[in-house]
């Protein structure tokens, strides 16, 4: 039975990987719902190909663009959160959440009021809301399903299975591109260096987090949520193949690993059949030609950014909302050239430094008075650490 699609940030990398598979499996999935923020051109062309019944572009000082674009086009346009409201209340049977970074969370938290099925790409409302949105869709009787590789592995690896025995869960990273690099080295890094990840094709945010093993901080306590696993139980290994996704250790020995070529479109595939696998023919993962896998122990001194989170994940409470949102900042900062590489894991300690001295980190125990509160606590974080980095680029 043909399966209506709702596609969250349409025109970014997920998005395109989303909308090959729709291809791939003409007549199994309806594009019902595309959105976008601001890459009007795009949208317009896809909107042309699938004729969705919505369109929503969230940055609304675009509509003027975005109607002279979609002249040709039939179906409903809206702007803006209200825009974004509507597309998660359009009864699709399917949600692909690719939304970059904290804009997601009000979206995404409709789309579990409504009880949908859920292919989550985003990781920071997560981190920002993990305990409120896992709490919520088990409520409502929504359906979580990680596209990131990791997850999406480690959820393969548990899935069925009994975790009574489960002794701890390990997400592989790449490293990023400056995983041999010096402090010097990594000082000299420029945002130009910083997107080109070596082994996936992402945008330039997950790209910069990457390269600082933020990206894998965030997965850990993505993963804490996601799995209901302490802290303890998490841990991280360099894979610099990207060919091991994720590791389940049990209490006996046993130790289960998921393996797959660096491709987006495995993950996505699963999670939009689910239980179903979909034929994807990628290219065959060959390990006699491979030949060799390698894992190294994360350095936390040189990637600070990753030693930040895991402490963020132990505080529990508002400081992972904290840590997001002054690096969500301190990564535009960086790649609009404003401040060095290095110096993002230095915002991020100073946010966390700050709330931690004034007391900021403890979370409302009811359900809307902690959305209000992590929602205002973003909101704060994001103003003093962009006021931090105007002062100090004023000096």
């Amino acid at each position: 039975m043909q399966q209506s699609l709702a596609v969250f940030g349409a025109t970014g990398t997920i998005g395109d990987n989303t909308l090959d598979l729709v291809d791939r499996h003409d007549g199994r999935f309806r594009v019902s719902v595309l959105t976008a923020h601001d890459n009007i051109a795009k949208l317009a062309t896809l909107a042309d190909k699938y004729h969705p019944d919505l369109v929503v572009v969230s940055n609304a000082a675009m509509a003027d663009e975005t109607r002279a674009a979609l002249s040709d086009y039939s179906g409903e346009v809206a702007f803006g959160a209200s825009g974004l409201a509507a597309a998660a209340a359009y009864p699709a049977d399917i949600a692909v959440m690719a939304i970059v970074g904290f804009a997601a969370l009000t979206p995404t938290l409709a789309l579990i009021e409504a009880g949908r099925h859920i292919a989550l790409a985003n990781k920071e409302c997560l981190v920002a809301a993990g305990g409120l949105i896992m709490q919520r869709a088990a409520q409502c009787k929504a359906r979580i399903l990680p596209v990131d590789s990791e997850h999406n592995a480690i959820f393969q690896l548990l899935d069925g299975r009994n975790t009574a025995a489960l002794e701890r869960v390990v997400l592989t990273a790449s490293g990023g591109p400056f995983l041999d690099f010096d402090a010097h080295a990594l000082a000299a890094v420029t945002p130009d260096m910083a997107k080109k990840h070596p082994n996936w094709q992402m945008g330039a945010k997950i790209s910069v987090d990457s390269a600082t093993m933020m990206n894998k901080g965030l997965e850990l306590i993505e993963a804490h949520h996601l799995f209901a696993l302490p802290p303890a139980q998490l841990d991280v290994l360099v894979h610099p193949q990207s060919i091991v996704h994720g590791l389940v250790y049990f209490a006996d020995g046993a130790v289960l690993a998921h393996k797959a070529n660096a491709d987006m479109r495995i993950p996505l595939s699963y999670c939009l059949a689910y239980p179903e696998r979909l034929p994807l023919n990628p290219a065959p993962l060959d390990l006699v030609q491979l030949g060799r896998l390698d894992f190294l122990a994360p350095d936390r001194k040189r990637f600070r950014c990753l030693a930040l989170a895991e402490a963020a994940m132990r505080a529990g409470g508002l400081m992972p909302t904290i840590l997001n949102g002054a690096n969500e900042v301190a990564v535009a900062a960086f790649l609009d050239g404003h401040i060095g590489f290095t110096d993002i894991a230095d915002y991020v300690e100073a946010a966390m430094e700050s709330a931690d001295r004034h007391g900021q980190t403890l979370l409302a125990d009811d359900f809307e008075a902690a959305l209000a509160q992590i929602i205002a606590c973003d909101f704060q974080t994001r103003e003093n650490t962009g006021h931090l980095i105007a002062e100090k680029r004023a000096k």
